[in-house]
């Protein structure tokens, strides 16, 4: 699996990078951004709207594209393609969040993940939660392995607040219908790992899915750790440690993903949690007042 490295030591290695295809003619200018290692497209078109991208000194556009040796400003930085492409298997922490905003004093990925090049984090886990989080300098990855569309496996260890019935797991298995965001969770796989921990596998990211699914059912999380993402698995790495993704594991990743250039988008509201419904909502009543 490779060496385990603690996050506070040996943060200059560079292991764990491997090189980028080079791309031939533009590319959009919201991947470029991404490549870079410097936001998610999400992050970065919203940086374009905002009129904080410069191309050549002038203000971007969405859907522009850049070329080699065009000069591009985000936020008054500027930006050139990272060469390598870093993937990290990190152990999170519980109490960490994954946010780059510290406005509410907690500690984040980024206090505990001291990498000497610029990466961010493949989706998040919620502050009480632990165990297995990608971190990469390459947007392509965090947006394809992300999209709920794509049916990506991620895999979770979970510890409840009582003994497990049968009627639990399948309950759980079957998909549960969660209230707060009026949507039933897509069916998974569910297995009983103890008197009161089971393990589950998930095809989506809902906020909070787990807890709201065990809530739903009157189970209370009381540990809950993630232990792969697709072929990644969290394996031994402590805490508060990470490693380089291997070269086996990166091609076997690529295979699963190359059926993931261009998702289905169906079913796309409601996955995005509780602000997306909720909007989708507003809309609705808004085309129903008309």
């Amino acid at each position: 699996m490779g060496e385990h490295k603690s996050l506070r030591r040996d943060a200059g290695s560079s292991a764990g990078s491997f090189m980028k295809e080079q791309t031939a003619g533009g590319v959009r200018l919201n991947k470029y951004l991404s490549d870079a290692g410097f936001c998610s497209r999400r992050e970065a078109d919203r940086l374009i709207e905002a009129g904080k991208v410069l191309v050549d000194g002038k203000t971007a556009v969405q859907g522009q594209k850049v070329t080699r040796g065009q000069q591009v400003l985000a936020d008054g930085r500027k930006i050139e393609p990272e060469p390598e492409l870093i993937l990290l298997a990190v152990n999170k922490p519980r109490g960490v969040v994954c946010t780059t905003d510290r406005r509410w004093g907690d500690r984040t990925i980024y206090d505990v993940v001291d990498y000497p090049k610029r990466v961010f984090s493949v989706g998040r886990l919620d502050k009480d939660s632990e165990g297995l989080l990608l971190m990469t300098n390459y947007g392509d990855i965090l947006n394809k392995i992300m999209r709920a569309g794509n049916y990506h496996e991620k895999e979770y260890l979970v510890t409840v607040d009582r003994d497990i019935t049968p009627e639990f797991l399948s309950r759980m298995a079957a998909g549960v219908y969660l209230k707060e965001l009026d949507v039933t969770t897509r069916p998974c796989r569910v297995e009983l790992a103890g008197k009161c921990r089971f393990r589950l596998v998930l095809t989506q990211g809902l906020n909070r899915q787990i807890r709201r699914m065990c809530e739903a059912l009157h189970y209370r999380v009381k540990r809950l750790v993630r232990v792969r993402i697709m072929n990644i698995e969290l394996g031994d790495l402590k805490p508060g440690e990470y490693r380089a993704v291997t070269r086996k594991e990166f091609a076997r990743l690529q295979e699963q993903l190359r059926s993931s250039e261009n998702p289905g988008q169906s079913g796309r509201t409601k996955e995005q949690g509780i602000s997306g419904h909720q909007k989708e909502k507003a809309r609705e009543r808004k085309r129903e007042s008309r």
